[in-house]
């Protein structure tokens, strides 16, 4: 959204600097095409296309019977805090109290607390890239300094232990990064996060935003936890939620997992922005919990063969660069070779008018990299039909090949 001269004289400097979310401006302009009756496949949303299960909706139903209408404690329900706290002793060998936990409205509002908490006007906050979208923009809100460190195509977009050493300097306050990764679906390895860990325990005062929200979306080795690791455990900061692994994205609950003084700190954050997260959907996160990981067993199988269907579908494609995502639901593929290219008399200059013209060539929605720090690049969601997945990229190809 462009502001007007009239606004840009009445809003702060802070929201000037902001950029708007490009998975959601996307999404806004696919439905407007969709409102002129345009058949519009939307593949830019980070958003399982499956329902909440069922036993998940009958504990949020039973919440409301019960009388669960009323405020909840800022960071979370005592029940809701100490399943987390038993959800990381069997799934990531980590050891919490309650009061190690805080639950938010969804995990983007964990790591916007974290953040808030931690960094200071002119703090260096790096960020391993391509980085998902709203990292960069928090961190300008609070006033700190993203610095970006881009992983390499041919490391599956991982960044190295060797290049968080170069990148850290006496200004470095916080460290930024996901694993399953949006938007590459890059994992990391236990062997990776170690050696990373070695560069860590160097320089003790930078702290770790570990992003784990895809982490029962992996389809290669059990996942590994960056707080697993005693000599940096104290600084590690675990982001996670429901949204992906439980498809409960509407219900918006995340939590996060820090030492006894961050948690605090982001319980008292929170406790002046929102308050506590709705209390149907605390409800719903413990049935969730409680019931284990059967769904999300089953949803990443889907993702698996969806995953496989559109490599196989983008090797028909000409001029895509792609890799093999070992988790999330999506693909990033380098697409620097239309650019430069024309149809119509207009260039493709960038991801981000290619996107534009696979939009309205296509009526494809996807996202171009720019906003994930890799301007080479535009994400695919494979969270979708394997009759949209196919039907989407038998249009890209066409529309591709228009481009001379």
């Amino acid at each position: 959204m462009q502001e007007t001269e009239e606004a840009k004289a009445i809003l702060s400097d802070r929201i000037l600097a902001l950029a708007e979310s490009q998975t959601i401006a996307m999404a806004k302009k696919s439905r407007e095409l969709a409102a002129q009756g345009f058949d519009m496949i939307n593949l830019s949303f980070g958003e399982p296309d499956f329902q909440t299960p069922q036993y998940i909706k009958d504990a949020a139903k039973q919440a409301i019977d019960d009388g669960f209408t009323f405020y909840t404690p800022v960071a979370g329900y005592p029940e809701l805090r100490q399943e987390i706290v038993q959800k990381f002793k069997r799934d990531n060998n980590l050891d919490f109290a309650p009061e190690n936990i805080v639950v938010s409205t969804g995990a983007k509002q964990s790591i916007a607390n974290a953040v808030l908490c931690l960094t200071n006007p002119g703090d260096e906050v790096i960020i391993f890239s391509p980085f998902w979208v709203s990292y960069e923009e928090i961190v300008k809100l609070a006033e700190g300094i993203p610095v970006p460190i881009m992983g390499r195509l041919d490391n599956d977009y991982k960044v190295t232990a060797a290049q968080l050493e170069e990148a850290i300097t006496s200004d470095t306050k916080l460290v930024m990064y996901s694993s399953p990764c949006n938007p590459t679906g890059a994992v990391f390895t236990e062997e990776e996060l170690r050696a990373i860990a070695r560069v860590l325990e160097k320089h003790p005062q930078v702290y770790i935003i570990a992003d784990e929200i895809y982490e029962y979306i992996n389809f290669g080795g059990k996942h590994f936890s960056l707080a697993s690791i005693d000599s940096i455990r104290e600084r590690v900061i675990t982001v996670n939620g429901f949204s992906k692994g439980y498809a409960m994205t509407g219900w918006r609950v995340g939590y996060l997992a820090a030492s006894k003084e961050i948690a605090a700190a982001c319980d008292k954050m929170q406790s002046q922005i929102t308050s506590g997260t709705s209390s149907i959907s605390q409800k719903a996160a413990v049935a969730a919990l409680k019931g284990g990981n059967a769904s999300a067993r089953e949803m990443t199988e889907a993702y698996r063969r969806r995953r496989d269907l559109v490599l196989h579908l983008m090797n028909d494609i000409t001029g895509f660069k792609t890799y093999l995502p070992d988790g999330a639901f999506y693909i990033f593929p380098d697409v620097s070779y239309y650019f430069g290219k024309q149809y119509e008399g207009k260039i493709i200059k960038d991801s981000r008018d290619l996107s534009l013209f696979i939009l309205t060539d296509a009526h494809v929605a996807l996202v171009s990299g720019d906003a994930f720090g890799a301007p080479q690049c535009i994400r695919f969601s494979f969270a979708a039909s394997d009759e949209k997945l196919t039907e989407a990229l038998r249009r890209i190809r066409q529309s591709l090949e228009k481009l001379q």
